[in-house]
């Protein structure tokens, strides 16, 4: 079998189901071009700001596709074979994940852009809320931690990781110029795009030349100053306003998403390689992990992600300029980042059952596969590897602020704060606790000292998807409540719980921090289980 089926196999399922499926969701939830949005209605030029479907598209699109879709269909791939891994990734993008986070975006419109944090305190109540709010909460903070920690990671890097750092802020400069371009002085969109696009190019191109490396000063090491700098840009962005920085910084980035992921698949188009991987290595892996259930919370972000649905309700929902936009930027942003995944798996289905590359870590399985593609369409596999490695670190880095302004906006749901004494309170509230967690030296089971994002990684998967049944959850009360077709939700969340669940179990059997943290987590999902069925009582009463 050649990439190439496989490739359009993948992307005609997707195109299929975003007409029929995404038309069908989009009727059950009863989408109107005519009613008025939060971003219309509650217009303030700082979180909420109506943008045009295709613009808020990238800016979503960047702001899921973080390394999830990469990481763990790479992991996924390697442990089982493609086949269990493209399978999960195509049904759950289409089936799970799509409708996760359209319905999200829907909801939170719905619910004048409340998250789905507030949507679960008015469909399960007080007591609901306050353990969906702290596990949603806390679920941001190790995404920040381990986000944080894996790119000032990418930033110290022998080879390339001084440019990825001097190219990641010319690229935050380009995007704060085109924010101020479009909103002061009223540069059309197309003009806008034409410049900026060419500069982020350049941007690449500059980054390699003139790499930025920080020194070990006062005997704090590199990737500390890093992460400290990151999180004091994650606080700035997470105040300023959304034209200034988040929107048209995603929007480019978007556009870098589109490109990797477009030469990535005109590479496989052209080059006409065959597919050397295993499609089935078995039902448990290496790593004594057995495929049910944890083929479904490994691929996470590429098939279904609860991050999207914070994403979705908290700042996209915010610049939903007409309900009908919600389809294209909530379904047809998953169904992109299913390509992402699928793209990601294929850099594993090049390789030879003994390949040692298949060793390697995920990012550099992930940059050497595809600089493999680039370099059909002519282009150096040098410079397409450090295209790739920037790229990588792209995916994250355009994730980190958007997370910290989701936790900043919950934390004021919860405490009322208002103006900007109330930002500024909830961010460094907030970023206080990674900012901790990132100074300290952890160590895995054997006693080895290890990143800080590998300790927090471990968890992020089964807890990503916990958060998607929880959302789920919530949606379902809701339509059901609305008298809505409600068990278009109500499905995925059924199996998202009962696979979740499952891995929590199996993560609890071995004493250890994560067994704690599993432990956790099913009792949270447990109580909310509970306050779902008596709610569900009452109503019926």
């Amino acid at each position: 079998m050649r990439l190439i089926a496989v490739a359009l196999g993948v992307g005609g399922s997707f195109a299929a189901a975003y007409l029929l499926y995404g038309r069908r969701l989009a009727r059950a939830l009863q989408l109107n071009a005519d009613a008025p949005t939060p971003a219309t209605a509650l217009a303030d030029g700082v979180d909420f700001v109506p943008a045009k479907a295709p613009f808020l598209l990238g800016q979503h699109f960047s702001a899921i596709a973080a390394a999830g879709p990469i990481v763990g269909p790479i992991l996924a791939g390697v442990w089982y074979g493609w086949l269990p891994a493209l399978l999960w990734i195509v049904l759950g993008a289409v089936f799970l994940g799509a409708v996760h986070d359209c319905s999200a975006l829907v909801g939170s419109v719905r619910h004048q852009a409340a998250s789905v944090v507030e949507i679960v305190r008015q469909q399960l109540g007080r007591r609901a809320h306050l353990l969906f709010l702290t596990f949603v909460w806390l679920s941001l903070i190790y995404v920040i931690t381990a986000f944080t920690d894996l790119t000032s990671a990418s930033f110290v890097e022998p080879q390339f990781g001084g440019g990825v750092a001097m190219s990641s802020a010319v690229y935050l400069v380009i995007g704060l110029g085109m924010g101020v371009a479009l909103r002061r002085f009223r540069c059309p969109l197309w003009l806008a795009t034409a410049v900026g696009l060419p500069l982020v190019g350049l941007a690449i191109w500059y980054g390699q030349r003139w790499p930025l490396a920080l020194p070990a000063v006062g005997g704090i090491r590199p990737a500390l100053w890093w992460d400290f700098l990151i999180l004091a840009y994650c606080g700035l962005a997470s105040v300023l306003p959304v034209w200034l920085l988040l929107q048209p910084r995603g929007y480019l980035g978007g556009f870098f998403l589109y490109g990797t992921l477009g030469a990535g698949l005109l590479g496989i188009l052209v080059g006409g390689d065959r597919v050397l991987y295993p499609a089935f290595r078995g039902f448990t892996s290496a790593q004594g992990l057995p495929l049910f259930p944890f083929l479904f919370v490994t691929v996470a972000c590429g098939a279904c992600s609860g991050f999207h649905g914070l994403v979705s309700s908290g700042t996209t929902s915010k610049q939903i300029a007409r309900e009908t936009d919600c389809r294209l930027v909530g379904y047809g942003g998953m169904l992109l980042e299913g390509l992402v995944a699928g793209l990601a798996l294929s850099t594993v289905m090049l390789l030879a059952p003994t390949d040692p590359t298949a060793s390697l870590q995920p990012d550099r399985i992930y940059a050497n596969g595809l600089s493999h593609f680039v370099q059909q369409l002519g282009i150096p596999q040098d410079l397409a590897r450090a295209f790739v490695l920037l790229a990588f670190a792209t995916f994250i880095y355009d994730t980190l602020d958007v997370a910290t302004r989701l936790s900043r906006y919950i934390l004021q749901e919860l405490t009322g704060w208002q103006g900007s004494a109330g930002r500024w309170a909830a961010t460094l509230l907030t970023l206080a606790l990674p900012a901790v967690c990132v100074t300290v030296t952890m160590h895995d089971a054997a006693g080895h000292v290890v990143p800080a994002w590998k300790v927090f990684w471990t968890i992020f998967g089964t807890s990503n998807q916990l958060l998607a049944a929880l959302t789920l959850l919530g949606l379902s009360l809701w339509l059901r409540q609305t008298r809505r077709p409600w068990l278009i939700t109500a499905l995925p969340m059924a199996f998202m719980l009962a696979m979740t669940l499952w891995s929590l179990v199996l993560l609890m059997r071995t004493p250890s921090l994560i067994a704690a943290i599993a432990g956790v987590l099913a009792l949270l999902a447990v109580a909310l289980l509970a306050e779902a069925v008596r709610v569900l009582r009452h109503r019926a009463a």
